[in-house]
């Protein structure tokens, strides 16, 4: 990790906070209240999420979200799958990349009008703010995290 930075909005004062990304580990405090932030975990492969984890794992997460709606038959998800693994190494610590496997989980499907697959749903404070359906290239992927992390 270099000299990156995310932001991270405080629960308790709403204060968008620039954090490095190598103090993230540290417990790091918004610069307005004091509040300390809940331990982020940075991970540099796909988390997998179920309707019971998806409020924790997505909604509450303070780093954004790149939520991968898939399925097992779904051909098209099977060959995305490696490029998703190649964008949660490259960005750890600055984006969370998470897996909903659609059949297992269908009331969050339903929740978000997944209704083509794969479908890329992006996060920032418990919001959906961008989403893209069918399968991606990596330079696509890469363009549409370039608009979603420079926000």
């Amino acid at each position: 990790m270099t000299n990156e930075t995310v932001l991270i909005r405080c629960r308790n004062c709403n204060t968008r906070n620039r954090i490095p990304v190598a103090r993230l580990q540290d417990r790091p405090r918004c610069g307005r209240c004091k509040q300390s932030f809940p331990p982020i975990s940075i991970t540099n492969r796909p988390v997998m999420v179920t309707d019971k984890t998806f409020a924790a794992e997505v909604l509450e997460s303070p780093l954004p979200v790149l939520l991968d709606c898939w399925a097992a038959w779904c051909a098209p998800c099977g060959a995305m799958s490696p490029v998703l693994d190649d964008v949660a190494r490259s960005y750890a610590g600055r984006l969370k990349v998470a897996k909903l496997n659609v059949d297992q989980n269908p009331a969050t499907a339903s929740r978000y009008s997944v209704m083509s697959l794969p479908t890329l749903l992006f996060f920032r404070d418990g919001q959906v703010v961008d989403t893209a359906a069918g399968a991606l290239p990596r330079q696509e992927i890469e363009r549409y995290l370039y608009r979603f992390l420079n926000r």
